[in-house]
């Protein structure tokens, strides 16, 4: 988790966790949707960047690994009697992938960006979410910190070997979005929401 901590621009506003303990139905149902989400990702970046040995042999045990904790997710959600209802996407994403660029070659290495800060902020927020959760939460939640910090090397070092500069400048950037995301007040609450709004 360090290597997660020192990546990240800001830690998860306490404000968030505790509206996650009470809020524990969408964000079930939301993590179901990020996992099914970034298996997509994954198979989408296969079908464009065919020529890409590396990048196809991540992206594939990514994508089985995702599917596997969204197939777990729903299990939890109906031995919970929990409905898995259409839910908004949140302004995360989107607000990230707001800077990927337009070239072929600088979009793959933006939304391999992009990938390692949404999964090294799930990673963070699985590892400060678990010890607040039942038995059976904690234990799911904690055994996603492995493959989730692996997904987050993953993404950074292939944006590292695809691109043709340092990509510390766009880390940089990005990290800033990342933080404003995170920290501004937010009027949905998901997975990855910012701080939340009184009445979320």
């Amino acid at each position: 988790m360090q290597t997660i901590q020192q990546f990240l621009p800001c830690a998860t506003p306490e404000s968030w966790l505790e509206l996650a303990v009470i809020n524990q139905a969408r964000l079930l149902i939301d993590h179901a949707n990020c996992e099914k989400k970034a298996a997509a990702t994954a198979m989408n970046l296969m079908y464009r960047y065919t020529e890409n040995p590396d990048l196809l042999s991540k992206m594939s045990q990514l994508a089985r690994e995702e599917l596997l904790h969204f197939q777990q997710v729903v299990e939890i959600l109906a031995a919970r009697q929990i409905p898995y209802v259409k839910l908004s996407p949140s302004r995360y994403a989107a607000g990230l992938r707001s800077l990927i660029r337009k070239s072929d070659q600088e979009a793959l290495v933006d939304t391999l960006i992009v990938g390692a800060y949404i999964e090294a902020r799930s990673c963070e927020r699985f590892a400060r979410l678990a010890p607040r959760l039942d038995a059976e939460l904690e234990r799911f939640y904690t055994g996603l910190l492995r493959s989730e910090e692996r997904h987050f090397q993953d993404y950074l070092s292939l944006a590292e070997q695809y691109s043709h500069e340092d990509i510390g400048p766009r880390l940089g950037l990005f990290a800033v979005k990342e933080a404003e995301l995170i920290t501004s007040e937010d009027a949905n609450f998901r997975f990855h929401s910012g701080t939340p709004l009184a009445e979320s």
